[in-house]
């Protein structure tokens, strides 16, 4: 049995990479960018330009690679604080810094065993399997430029990791606190995430989870129950809650997860529910879909009903989560030198697969090799 390893070991791991999904930073930046985004899904023009829109509303900015530095800078604070020598850099699927870059950067300096962090809490194919074709993509650029082609591990999903869920409890209880008073108690929380295909939620997660919202759903659903609950023991009052959706992109024809949190306010305030708090779950940090769809949109929608709404913060660079990497990079590390270790996680679910199995959250079209699971053709 191999030596037990520190709190503060990363063990056979020499480096982290934050992989994440990147956005413009300025005007000039937005279609280039939903280009890269859209590049052989088919998505209608008529939807570019509208999501285009949203970035202009907001100087053509997403904030998401700001709150990306600010999660590098909280991880790297932790990792220091607590005698974790582990360097972590940053690579984007659909803008600079890329994914390919960064890898390239990362091999040259020597590192051959690599974790990745992405910044989706969720099983799904764009959540998780979609990341895992984008490192073999970029192992196989790398690949073909002679280099030496390093190990990649994806970090477990920590959608019920503690260190993810209790800085979201938090911002609840602040939402509600933030309510007029004579609403207060009547207040309904709607936990929202993004919409997906129906066809891809059936197929999310490991084979034997298939069909009925798959694991995307069931995670969700479950960590809601878990934070509903939390904020019950909290404030004593028991709310009512709903799982919705936001951000659709698809044709109108295919079937995505319903319902829309905007028809949900509609729903609600029809019902004569008092006030409603948005809880973006789904969601790592404030980027544009958050901002936009909920801060924009579904509050619009809000004012025009006269339904007095919140929303609650995402966790960010909470140092709660920056401790829960630090956290699983551990409980990996002692799984890969062949000790037992009892993960964190709560809710009814317990804590997701190290490894993606074959047939986990597959491609609807086109499937293509994925890096970091149990069918990689990098292992």
């Amino acid at each position: 049995m191999p030596d037990v390893l520190e709190s503060s070991s990363s063990g056979p791991y020499d480096a982290l990479l934050l992989l994440s999904f990147g956005g413009p930073e300025g005007p000039e930046d937005v279609v280039p960018f939903l280009e890269n985004v859209t590049r052989g899904r088919g998505i209608p023009k008529e939807r570019l330009k509208e999501v285009g829109r949203h970035y202009f509303l907001f100087g053509g900015v997403s904030p998401i690679n700001d709150q990306n530095r600010a999660l590098l800078s909280a991880l790297r604070a932790d990792f220091a604080e607590n005698g974790l020598d582990l360097p972590v850099h940053w690579g984007n699927r659909n803008w600079a810094p890329y994914l390919t870059d960064t890898l390239r950067e990362m091999v040259q300096d020597g590192h051959r065993r690599i974790l990745v962090l992405a910044t989706s809490a969720y099983a799904s194919y764009s959540g998780c399997r979609q990341y895992r074709e984008n490192l073999a993509d970029a192992l196989a650029t790398l690949e073909a430029e002679g280099l030496e082609l390093p190990r990649v591990d994806k970090l477990r999903h920590y959608f019920n990791h503690p260190g993810f869920v209790e800085p979201m409890v938090d911002g609840v209880v602040e939402a509600l606190a933030d309510l007029p008073e004579e609403v207060r108690d009547g207040a309904h929380l709607a936990f929202t995430t993004h919409s997906i295909p129906t066809a891809a939620a059936d197929t999310s997660g490991p084979v034997e989870e298939h069909g009925d919202g798959g694991s995307y759903v069931k995670q969700h659903l479950d960590v809601a129950r878990v934070i509903a609950g939390a904020v019950r023991e909290r404030t004593g009052v028991d709310r009512p809650w709903q799982l919705v959706y936001q951000s659709r992109s698809g044709a109108p024809h295919i079937p995505w997860l319903e319902p829309d949190i905007c028809d949900h306010l509609e729903e609600r305030h029809a019902a004569g529910v008092p006030a409603v708090v948005m809880v973006p779950i789904g969601f790592v940090s404030d980027h544009m879909e958050v901002l936009y769809d909920l801060d924009t949109e579904a509050r619009a929608k809000a004012e025009e009903l006269g339904l007095p709404v919140r929303r609650s913060a995402t966790v960010g660079a909470d140092p709660r989560f920056a401790a829960a990497i630090r956290d699983m990079i551990v409980e990996r590390a002692a799984v890969e030198c062949g000790q037992r270790v009892t993960p964190c996680a709560l809710g009814a679910l317990g804590a997701s697969h190290d490894v993606c199995p074959v047939g986990c959250c597959p491609a609807a079209r086109d499937p293509k090799p994925a890096a970091a699971g149990a069918d990689s053709p990098y292992a």
